[in-house]
């Protein structure tokens, strides 16, 4: 048999074949919405307690704040960093928590600035990123 005729075949195959679609073909198939949209979980899950640790190269200071951050906000992620050169007068924050959510920039800032009261009045400046997880 040549090989024109061998193709034909399968094509003609392959076209009998796709009427008949498996659950994987059809999985792959439907649209964005009838998929789910979670991929590992189907019920929340949160930590009432925080999981971060304190970094042991943070020296006192940052070491103060990232206990104050820690206690106040429970976060997912936190990052403070001493960017003065070492005199603690300038702070790098970067805070990822539940209880930003559904607040803006604004006031995701402005609680930090609360929580931290008394200490971020003796900095020259902070640069702060926060964002819900």
């Amino acid at each position: 048999m040549s090989s024109r005729i061998i193709i034909g075949q399968l094509r003609q195959q392959a076209r009998s074949t796709t009427s008949h679609r498996s659950p994987l073909t059809e999985l792959h198939t439907q649209p964005a919405f009838f998929q789910p949209s979670r991929k590992f979980s189907s019920s929340p899950f949160r930590l009432s307690e925080s999981n971060v640790i304190a970094p042991e190269y943070l020296d006192e200071n940052e070491r103060k704040i990232f206990t104050i951050l820690k206690d106040s906000f429970k976060p997912s992620k936190l990052e403070v960093q001493d960017v003065s050169g070492g005199c603690g007068s300038m702070y790098a924050l970067d805070i990822v928590s539940e209880q930003f959510t559904g607040l803006t920039t604004i006031k995701q800032h402005r609680l930090v600035n609360q929580v931290l009261g008394e200490e971020i009045k003796k900095w020259h400046g902070v640069q702060l990123k926060t964002k819900a997880p």
